[in-house]
């Protein structure tokens, strides 16, 4: 189903280059290397994830194949590379690592026993290749760490011009990519893998939910003239209540309108529904204690291919994540002379 593009070494290497001086900035401006995307963490939790019972057989595929619940750690964030007020309004991000995973692994996670998902609160992604995506990278590069009174004014004009289309039926990726993200709490987001992996027999795409109290925030206002918005009400939020979240699958089941290769494209739900596999717990806790930023925020990181080989990342953006994610964690483990590991069984340590 994969279609390999002749000049893809080329692309990868173009976006390792790029990523590279996102991290070059940042570091040279801060003296700590940072992620070159999703830098600035808004939440960091652990609890657990639910395998439902009783899934038809094209749902219990991986690590959904039978019932059980697995520790997990959550990262909430936001796209850019640099970190920014919250006020610069881009997609937010939201990272899954499940520990105590058995089963055949992907190259690359021999010997570990986590399966990673990552995901952004939009069903697609903004480009549809690696190499439509390097160009975009390319002018985010160019403008890491410089002038973020621009930023935020790009930011408010691309959030009205992001309203009138959405008050029309649309949805721009690129615009809200560029700071056109409306002001609202991160905890009503839906996320979504937005491009496909495997899924056992199948292929599927992904998304969190939020359910119950968490469903209330969708949509919910708040107010980016403070800096530090997100983090502060992701924090103020599990202080007193715990959250819950439904893991939902959509099936592949029409090429035609469900590429593989194109990562643009939505999904039709009408052929194929996003359908509950799992349930996400997080019990009430601090989500940014010193040491849940150095386990999770700092101590680790996240990757589609960290995981089962039943659920491998399909199509050219995917493919893309491998060696990229790969050069990320290796500068920030070199500059912050910090090996990064994986967490063993049920915890947050190697």
């Amino acid at each position: 189903m994969e279609v390999v593009d002749a000049n893809e070494g080329a692309t990868n290497d173009g976006l390792i280059e790029a990523l590279g001086k996102i991290s070059q900035t940042t570091f040279d401006n801060s003296g700590h290397a940072i992620r070159s995307v999703h830098a600035k963490a808004h939440g960091v939790l652990h609890g657990e994830i639910q395998v439902l019972d009783h899934l038809p057989p094209e749902l219990a595929q991986g690590l959904f194949s039978k019932p059980g619940t697995y520790s997990v750690a959550m990262r909430f964030s936001t796209l850019p590379g640099d970190i920014l007020d919250d006020s610069v309004s881009t997609p937010r991000g939201l990272a899954v690592k499940v520990m105590g995973v058995k089963g055949f692994r992907l190259p690359g996670s021999e010997g570990d026993s986590t399966q990673d998902f990552v995901m952004v609160n939009a069903p697609a992604f903004s480009a549809p290749t690696a190499a439509k995506f390097l160009g975009n990278l390319k002018m985010m590069a160019a403008t890491t760490d410089k002038v973020e009174g621009l930023k935020k004014a790009v930011s408010a004009v691309n959030r009205a011009t992001e309203s009138m289309i959405e008050a029309f039926g649309g949805k721009s990726p690129t615009l809200t990519t560029m700071g056109g993200q409306k002001k609202t709490h991160i905890l009503g987001e839906t996320f979504y893998s937005q491009v496909p992996i495997l899924y056992g027999d199948y292929v599927a795409k992904f998304a969190v939910a939020p359910i119950f109290d968490l469903s209330l925030l969708t949509d919910a206002p708040v107010d980016t003239s403070n800096p530090n918005v997100l983090r502060e009400a992701v924090s103020r939020y599990f202080a007193s209540h715990d959250g819950e979240w439904e893991f939902r699958i959509q099936l592949c089941t029409d090429l035609e309108s469900m590429p593989i290769e194109d990562a643009t494209v939505i999904w039709p739900e009408d052929k194929s529904p996003y359908v509950p596999v799992a349930r996400l717990t997080v019990k009430s806790q601090d989500s940014w204690s010193a040491e849940g930023v150095a386990a999770v925020d700092e101590g680790l990181a996240f990757s589609p291919w960290h995981g089962l080989s039943a659920h491998r990342p399909l199509g050219s953006v995917m493919r893309a994540r491998n060696t990229t994610y790969t050069s990320s964690v290796k500068f920030r483990s070199e500059h912050n002379r910090c090996p990064i590991h994986e967490p063993q069984a049920n915890g947050f340590t190697s």
